[in-house]
Order: C-alpha cells, then sequence, then structure tokens
C-alpha cells in the first residue's frame, strides 16, 4: 500500500485492537508525529489517551473516529500510563516534560519525539531519573509525512529497547543505539544533517556550474570513482588528507571560486570551505602533526587540540 493508503486504512479503518500486551500509552501533541503513530498504535491493542492543547480539525477527527476525548493538558489521568510519548516542539520539550513528570508514577517510560537539542535532551533524562521515570531520546530520521509509522527512528537511553519492542509492534521501525545516551540520538541526527545538507548546498552549485558549462553529464562520469569508494572510507581518507594538504588545497578553493564568479554563480558554500582550510593551514605553523602519514583518529585528535 502507498503511505496514503495506509494512512486512509488508519485513520477510517474500524480501530479493532489486535491481540498482544496491551499498554496504557498518552500522546502528547498531535501534529503530525502524534497522529501518525496513534491510530497504529490502537490496531497493536494498546489503550491510547490523547493529549493537545490547541485541537486541530484532524486532530479532532481521529480522536472522533477512535473514539477517545483529548486531554488540554496534562494531569492525573496519566496516572495509569506505561508510557508517554512526547511529540511537541523542541522548544517545548522541558515545559511539557515537567508538566508530565508530577503525574506519572516511577516506572513509566517518557520517549521525547521532540527535536530539542542534544543539552536539551540529557537535561530531560536527568530530571526523569530523578523521578524514576525511563527518559528515550527518539530521534526521527525520515519524512514523516512520506513514510508515516514506518517512517525511521533512532533512539537512545533507558527505555529505548522497550520504546523498540512496542512500537515496532505497530509496524514501526526504531533503530537502538547500543550503551546509548540521551542526547546521542538527535546529536546523531544533527550531524547527519549537517553532512546532507552541506552536501546539498554543494550539489546545487556544482550542477548549476555544470549545467551552465554544458558538462554535467561528464562530470558524473568524472566523479565515478568516488561512487565506487564506501562512504566511510572516502570520509575517513577527506580528513587524513586534508591535514596534510590545506594549504595547498586553499589556494586550489580560492581558484574555483574565482571560476563560479567569472560565470556569474558566485558561491556562497565555497567562501566557508577556504576558510575551513585556511584555519588548517594557520594551525600547522603553529603545530606540528603528530605523524607524516597521520590516521583519521589522529588527525581528528589534532584539529581539535588545534582548535580548527
Amino acid at each position: 500500500m502507498t503511505p496514503l493508503t495506509v494512512f486512509v486504512f488508519y485513520l477510517y479503518s474500524p480501530l479493532i485492537p489486535a491481540r498482544g500486551d496491551s499498554m496504557n500509552i498518552a500522546i502528547i501533541g498531535l501534529g503530525e508525529v502524534g497522529r501518525c503513530y496513534a491510530a497504529p498504535l490502537i490496531q497493536a491493542g494498546h489503550e491510547v489517551s490523547l493529549c493537545e492543547a490547541h485541537v486541530s480539525p484532524a486532530a479532532a477527527t481521529l480522536a472522533s473516529k477512535a473514539g477517545l476525548e483529548i486531554h488540554d493538558r496534562p494531569g492525573a489521568w496519566l496516572a495509569e500510563i506505561d508510557f508517554v510519548l512526547s511529540c511537541v516542539t523542541g522548544t517545548t520539550s522541558l515545559p511539557v516534560l515537567r508538566d508530565v513528570l508530577p503525574h506519572v508514577r516511577p516506572g513509566t517510560t517518557i520517549a521525547d519525539f521532540t527535536t530539542a537539542s542534544p543539552s536539551v535532551k540529557r537535561e530531560g533524562a536527568a530530571l526523569a531519573f530523578t523521578a524514576g521515570v525511563a527518559y528515550v531520546d527518539t530521534a526521527i530520521m525520515g519524512a514523516i509525512s512520506l513514510n508515516l509509522v514506518r517512517t525511521p527512528l533512532l533512539a537512545s537511553g533507558a527505555g529505548a529497547k522497550q520504546l523498540k519492542a512496542m512500537l515496532e509492534n505497530a509496524g514501526g521501525r526504531v533503530q537502538v543505539i547500543a550503551e546509548g545516551k540521551a542526547g546521542d540520538a538527535i546529536s546523531l541526527k544533527i550531524l547527519r544533517s549537517v553532512f546532507t545538507k552541506g552536501m546539498e548546498a554543494l550539489c546545487v552549485e556544482l550542477l548549476m556550474s555544470a549545467e551552465k558549462q554544458g558538462v554535467r553529464a561528464e562530470l558524473y562520469e568524472q566523479l565515478s570513482d568516488i561512487d565506487q569508494t564506501p562512504l566511510r572510507s572516502f570520509m575517513d581518507m577527506l580528513v587524513r588528507t586534508h591535514v596534510l594538504h590545506a594549504k595547498r588545497r586553499a589556494h586550489e578553493v580560492h581558484d574555483a571560486q574565482n571560476e563560479l564568479i567569472s560565470q556569474g554563480l558566485e558561491s556562497v558554500v565555497l567562501p566557508g570551505v577556504e576558510r575551513r582550510f585556511a584555519d588548517t593551514a594557520q594551525a600547522l605553523d603553529r603545530k606540528a602533526l603528530p605523524s607524516p602519514d597521520p590516521t583519521v583518529d589522529q588527525a581528528v585528535e589534532w584539529l581539535l587540540a588545534s582548535r580548527c
């Protein structure tokens, strides 16, 4: 079934609980994320409670079809809840957590699906620990609107394995970070974004320039060797050789910028790239490398020590 078909099925089919271990689950925040998980969890046989301060028409429709009321705030109704899914915005992650904790019993698990920063999620985990509550840092690693309950999740912290079991029973996909702490999942999501969004911006400039010069098809061929290299090996090679050749490459970046300018395509990416190389080049004048042929571990440690 297509994602749209799955959504319509969950939203409008009779919500008959499936057999299995039933849990009491509260979903706080009925935006796109909260609504995505409500119907599948009901279908899996769980008792679901809903909470939203500002109820949208979509949330009202979902609640009506499921025969559920929507609480407008955390309260005594949370006393028998086993799992809380916090699906609010990142800015309200801690305020909502503080509102929830006085009402849940020790042993409850709270999964924070928000985009709050790693430091906020670590603070949330500490507050939960003090209350005897497990806290799962849960990072959404795809587009909920496209994959709905099948959207990959990355989870870390106390209760992550329990979250995986519960959601996968409802059709979800959860990867648990082994020995991971709260903050690790969202950190990896952000780092992934640094990589993908940086590559996206660079590819936009690259393909515009190639197209303007009439060599876009040939460019793909010239990059085919990179396509044959495992990503980890390629990334490690770039960092290892960066600390060796930053000075020369800084000049190459400068020349590449001038070429784009001559095409009427002044780069917004390459000035930052040039600064990165220039900072490393200056660090090389201040501090010697640990080896003439450093490993990636040595290169990263040297870069951090040099504050590049």
